[in-house]
């Protein structure tokens, strides 16, 4: 059974302030201007749509789908646009790993402290089900929690985890007991980190990835403009 995240829907954005400041909010608009020139954008577990509203703004030209488990947060996400930008969101209520995907046709994935949500078994389920559904090109935006390497931080993060584990499987279900390694899982499936940004001493981190061949090919384009 999906996690269900209906009882903090409401509440959720003044805890995370609380929790956070404005670290989350500054980790998941890192790299949403690379949105700009994207079609077709994959939005999974976006919550109450401050993310997706700022990227409707971004990328004028691009249609939304976004799928989440949550009834209560996709209201709240769809009630926050304007008639002409809601026009370009496909809302879906599903469970992500269940939810159909269609084969090579997002030019973007968005998946902004989400897939700590689940196991480590469970996140590579999920990346492999994502990377088929985009396309050849595209880029992927990440940002989620991290454990920094070493010293008093490293520990302190492993505490915070770990009480923030332990309330959300409390109040909402999800099957995670501790961070999954999502960003080698991206990597193993075709992306490659092109830009990474750290918040919060590290405790977050921000990544914008791009598909490995993509990469390739743009630097064989510039080769070849040079010679």
């Amino acid at each position: 059974m999906a996690a269900n995240f209906d009882s903090l829907a409401r509440p959720y954005r003044w805890m995370e302030r609380l929790s956070f400041g404005g670290a989350l909010a500054r980790a998941r608009v890192a790299h949403v201007d690379a949105l700009s020139s994207c079609r077709q954008v994959l939005l999974l577990g976006d919550g109450d749509g401050r993310f997706l509203a700022r990227a409707l703004a971004v990328a004028p030209s691009a249609e939304f789908h976004s799928i989440d488990a949550s009834a209560t947060m996709l209201a709240l996400a769809r009630a926050r646009l304007a008639p002409a930008d809601r026009a370009r969101v496909t809302f879906e209520h599903a469970d992500a790993l269940e939810a159909p995907l269609p084969s090579a046709r997002y030019d973007a994935v968005v998946t902004l402290f989400f897939l700590d949500c689940f196991t480590p078994a469970e996140t590579t389920r999920l990346v492999e089900r994502v990377a088929r559904a985009a396309t050849s090109n595209a880029i992927w935006l990440f940002a989620d929690f991290a454990i920094p390497a070493r010293g008093i931080r490293r520990a302190a993060a492993r505490v915070l985890t770990g009480g923030l584990y332990w309330f959300f499987r409390w109040r909402t279900g999800i099957s995670a007991t501790h961070l999954p390694d999502a960003e080698h899982e991206i990597a193993r499936h075709g992306f490659a980190p092109a830009a990474v940004r750290a918040f919060a001493f590290g405790l977050l981190r921000s990544v914008r990835f791009v598909r490995v061949g993509a990469r390739l090919d743009g630097a064989r384009r510039a080769s070849a403009e040079i010679r």
